[in-house]
């Protein structure tokens, strides 16, 4: 119990260090590139490009840890995110960062993969919970202890490019040293958009959407600060305070859906982040602290919509049905992080900076009325046969281990869809 206790802490302290290093180098980027004088249309490719390589990294990276083992994959996908952000920091080019970001999101779905099918394999059905908690606040408390560190050097110099790297590293060291069991195969997981959607409309529009607003805030929300002239510290904390109050509304979220159709509070939550976006664009706020304060306030809203989505899809699921669902939500979702940065950089550069929240309204508002239509169509799931809620990471993409992760996943099917 002891040793299998400690290979998770081990592990999840290799993920906190990836993490923090993502965290950096995802908000180094833009205000480097804003400094740099990169247009808003290529700083928006960055998040297309990084979305790319990230989808393209769940299909092909299982294949590669299968054939040179965990620990061995692991190392290699941290030491090339280490190189990359290493070369970043040396070539200050836009075409060099766009296929440099690519490899970045290839490396980190893969790093993930190994890091959560490990976690999965030292957990067992009564402990899954447990650790799948311990792994989500490290998610969240990583990211934004790395996002901070951009506030401890000049984002001109390559002094952060080096830090990131030296966080890559560091990210291998504790899965290098551990002497727990190698894990059993990476999973694959069929996908049945066609099925997924006659499922569940919402959940299928609704990932699509909420990945478009998602990616397009994740990428071009320092490019906004940095535009509208807020301090480095400033634009630090609006991007870690949104991640922070997204975190802290997952429960009551979860529990207030758990009570009511679903689709009612998926509806209202955006909405109401609609109304937030509409109300920066139109006020264009200039003052940090009213920035900071109303963008909080959209994270509070916006980043519960992912969770209430997978839920929502898996109330109307089979009952071992958990893990092809939200793995094809997954790939929905990541389709829409590659539409929505580069959709908002061309707004943005056409515009005002503040045509980043414009893009963000429209796709939730766009969220808000389909869920009402849909509400007219088909009545809701009996309390009794719904799955229960789970947070889910909507701040940082996840992969199909994240999903085998979740205690909601049937072991039987995963063991039968990997036999496959």
């Amino acid at each position: 119990m002891l040793s299998s206790f400690g290979s998770i802490v081990a592990l999840l302290f290799g993920t906190a260090f990836l993490l923090a290093a993502s965290g950096l180098y995802g908000l180094l980027l833009p205000l480097r590139g804003e400094a740099e004088g990169f247009s808003t249309t290529a700083l928006g490719l960055l998040g297309t490009a990084w979305a790319s390589g990230f989808i393209a990294g769940c299909f092909i990276a299982p294949r590669l840890v299968r054939r040179v083992g965990h620990v061995r994959a692991f190392s290699a996908f941290a030491a090339t995110g280490a190189i990359v952000a290493l070369l970043s920091g040396m070539w200050v080019d836009v075409p060099a960062w766009l296929v440099l970001r690519a490899f970045t999101g290839f490396t980190m779905a893969g790093a993930f993969m190994v890091i959560e099918s490990w976690l999965n394999e030292r957990s067992t059905n009564a402990t899954r919970g447990t650790v799948f908690g311990l792994y989500m606040m490290v998610t969240h408390a990583s990211i934004m202890a790395g996002q901070m560190v951009v506030t401890l050097a000049d984002v001109s110099t390559s002094i952060l490019f080096m830090a990131t790297g030296i966080l890559f590293c560091l990210a291998l060291l504790p899965t290098a040293v551990s002497t727990a069991i190698t894990p059993a195969p990476l999973a694959d997981v069929s996908i049945d958009l066609k099925g997924l959607y006659t499922n569940s409309p919402v959940a299928c529009v609704g990932c699509l959407l909420i990945g478009a607003a998602n990616g397009a805030w994740g990428t071009m929300g320092a490019v906004y600060g940095a535009e509208i002239g807020i301090s480095t510290l400033e634009i630090a904390l609006m991007m870690s305070i949104a991640v922070l109050a997204g975190a802290a509304a997952q429960l009551p979220a979860g529990r207030l859906s758990d009570h009511t159709d679903r689709r009612f509070v998926l509806a209202g939550g955006a909405f109401g982040s609609a109304l937030i976006g509409l109300t920066l664009f139109l006020t264009a706020p200039r003052a940090g602290g009213v920035v900071i304060a109303m963008t909080a306030f959209y994270g509070l809203l916006a980043y519960t919509l992912y969770s209430i989505v997978v839920a929502h899809a898996n109330d109307h699921a089979p009952a071992a049905g958990f893990a092809k669902v939200s793995s094809g939500l997954l790939l929905l979702y990541g389709i829409g992080t590659m539409g929505g940065p580069v959709i908002a950089g061309v707004i943005m550069q056409w515009l005002r900076p503040e045509s980043l929240f414009l893009v963000t309204a429209a796709a939730h508002l766009a969220i808000a009325l389909y869920a009402a239509l849909r509400i007219s169509r088909r009545a809701p799931v009996p309390f009794e046969e719904r799955e229960a809620f789970k947070s889910l990471p909507a701040e940082r993409a996840v992969t199909p281990q994240t999903v085998m992760l979740d205690p909601r996943t049937d072991t039987e099917e995963t063991d039968t869809e990997s036999a496959q």
